[in-house]
């Protein structure tokens, strides 16, 4: 317990950073008689905020630095609140000012905070935790029921943490712009992992990236962080990626060619007419199959998004499931993960004469392009695939306007003559 003087006066003042143009806020107390009795001092705190906009007072000089330099006090408002140019800063100040302001009035009455005290000391032990250790440890917690591919993710961001502080703590206090720009160089030449040789693509980076950044805003929900860092650094922009897609004669084409692996070729047209990624059909079980009073439907949760889906289907999508089964046995019975069937899906593939790089995903791709050629509203697209916000169902909408001028440029009609004198000539009866 610290026992105030009178007259002790609480300030916020500014502390300049010794690598970058930012201002750490703290608020100095003068004078404080120490715990040990001795003479006088003063005690500087941090409010663990950061700043880079203050407005400096030209008038006011406080020394000169090494570089000989002038140095200016900041320009306060009529409150004594620093002035900044940005907002955020300008929140920065008026919060430190706020804690200013509680402090003084805990030294002018003689209150006693030790509560407050060791709350500041339970916050210096936090900022002093390891963000890697945390970030593994949060995986199940924040995605209890996510699906593998995101859990795999998320795995492998933890790992590339780990290269990137060579094997070393991050403790949360070292977590600032800097660092995490850092990260982000890091990311675009990180190794890809496993198996495979060479680095990350952009892409890639860009997910395990913003992955990092989820990781960290969980981190400030949970108070490890007093600022959240993650939204002041940009995340890494993604390249758009070409998806291929099958027309309706090419998928004509490739039903009349045979297919080594009979399940499989049953299971992509079923993706095609349907939409549904490859882990719902590799899970899908007969008793998600449900008779209506027009047709058929698929009720099923999906993989991914843990969304309850209730689906449509035709009598030829139906059909492809085969002969129905017990209610909890696979209609794919046999079908493997898509590392597995890539060799056979190329094979057949290429049986067909088609030249395009065709996955198993495209099927979903194709779905989507073939409904909106078909006038399908885009709403009820996005609906049929699942996605959560309409701009991803865009994407296939931007395809379809391609598909529609390079159909519109390749009607030709041969020997008509379109030159504007021949058409002047023309007569209208």
């Amino acid at each position: 317990m610290r026992k105030p003087l009178l007259h002790t006066k609480v300030t916020v003042k500014l502390r300049k950073s010794e690598y970058r143009e930012e201002w750490y806020l703290v608020v100095e107390s003068y004078p404080i008689r120490k715990p040990d009795g001795g003479k006088p001092g003063r005690i500087i705190e941090s409010v663990n905020r950061i700043i880079t906009t203050p407005i400096c007072d030209t008038t006011a000089i406080t020394g000169i630095d090494a570089d000989g330099n002038y140095k200016y006090k900041p320009k306060r408002d009529t409150n004594g609140i620093i002035l900044c140019t940005s907002r955020l800063d300008r929140e920065a100040c008026i919060y430190a000012d706020k804690v200013r302001a509680l402090r003084q009035q805990e030294y002018d009455t003689a209150v006693v905070y030790s509560d407050r005290e060791q709350e500041m000391i339970a916050q210096n032990e936090r900022m002093e935790q390891d963000f890697i250790a945390y970030f593994n440890s949060i995986i199940y917690k924040v995605h209890p029921n996510s699906s593998n591919s995101i859990i795999v993710n998320w795995t492998r961001v933890g790992k590339l943490l780990s290269i990137f502080s060579e094997g070393k703590p991050i403790p949360f206090r070292k977590i600032n712009v800097k660092l995490l720009e850092d990260l982000k160089l890091f990311m675009l030449t990180a190794p890809q992992g496993g198996n495979k040789k060479g680095t990350l693509s952009q892409n890639s980076a860009a997910t395990y990236f913003s992955i990092v950044k989820a990781g960290l805003h969980r981190a400030f929900i949970d108070e490890y962080l007093t600022v959240d860092i993650a939204a002041k650094v940009k995340g890494i922009p993604e390249l758009k990626v070409k998806r291929e897609t099958l027309t309706l004669e090419e998928a004509e084409l490739l039903a009349q060619t045979p297919c080594e692996n009979e399940v499989l070729k049953r299971a992509f047209f079923f993706a095609i007419l349907t939409g549904i990624r490859l882990c719902d059909i590799h899970e899908l079980t007969w008793g998600e199959i449900q008779k209506t009073s027009t047709g058929w439907r698929v009720d099923f949760t999906q993989r991914k998004t843990h969304v309850v889906d209730y689906l449509p289907i035709n009598e030829q999508a139906y059909s492809l499931c085969g002969e129905p089964g017990e209610h909890d046995q696979q209609i794919f019975a046999g079908l493997t993960g898509s590392s597995w069937i890539s060799r056979p899906l190329k094979k057949w593939i290429a049986a067909s004469g088609i030249k395009k790089h065709i996955t198993f995903h495209c099927s979903r791709h194709t779905f989507a392009t073939l409904q909106l050629e078909n006038g399908t509203d885009i709403f009820v697209v996005k609906g049929m695939l699942g996605h959560t916000n309409v701009k991803t169902t865009q994407i296939y909408a931007h395809i379809v306007d391609k598909s529609k001028r390079n159909a519109a440029e390749a009607l030709q009609i041969d020997g008509l003559n379109t030159s504007n004198e021949s058409l002047d000539d023309a007569k209208v009866i």
